[in-house]
């Protein structure tokens, strides 16, 4: 179950993240073993990131995150490394929505990106809605998350949240 308040250490990367630069494909199509796959997380962007990320820390990155192909896989490696969350100024759609369906907290924040570096310390609160970056005190409010997405990040997913409710009846 994603929790609601998600506190961690920033790596920042810039614009247009691709999903290649997350999970290059000569290892997803070689690889199956997700925990063996996730020793390569970022590693496009950030050889040695899934050697420096700790449970919990969040990525903080510019505009089209997730961009590229439509592998799920991207989203699966981050939360599989131990990401808590993802905070961009934008998301490619087919990684947001994939992320949701695996559980994976993202938000969309510009100024975070703007005022954050890598090694601050964040706090999102996913309901509250708002980012503050606890490093330097500053606050900053996220694009609403409508509550039927999350309910499903807080249920861990979409196959978890059906198997938890038995259906896809939510309020809006």
């Amino acid at each position: 179950m994603a929790k609601s308040l998600i506190r961690g250490k920033v790596w920042k990367y810039g614009d247009n993240i691709s999903t290649d630069l997350i999970i290059p494909g000569k290892y997803k199509f070689r690889i199956t073993d997700l925990n063996e796959l996730a020793k390569h997380a970022m590693e496009g962007a950030d050889p040695i990131f899934s050697e420096k990320v700790k449970a919990g820390d969040i990525i903080v990155a510019g505009k089209n995150f997730g961009c590229g192909s439509s592998r799920e896989h991207a989203p699966l490696v981050i939360k599989q490394v131990g990401v808590g969350a993802v905070v961009a100024k934008s998301f490619a759609r087919i990684f947001l929505r994939n992320a949701i369906n695996i559980g994976l907290p993202i938000v969309e924040c510009e100024e975070a990106f703007e005022k954050t570096k890598t090694g601050d310390l964040l706090e999102i609160d996913m309901e509250g809605g708002n980012v503050t970056n606890l490093t330097s005190g500053t606050k900053f409010a996220i694009r609403p998350i409508p509550k039927f997405l999350l309910q499903i990040l807080k249920d861990g997913g979409l196959v978890k949240h059906f198997k938890k409710h038995g259906d896809f009846k939510w309020e809006a």
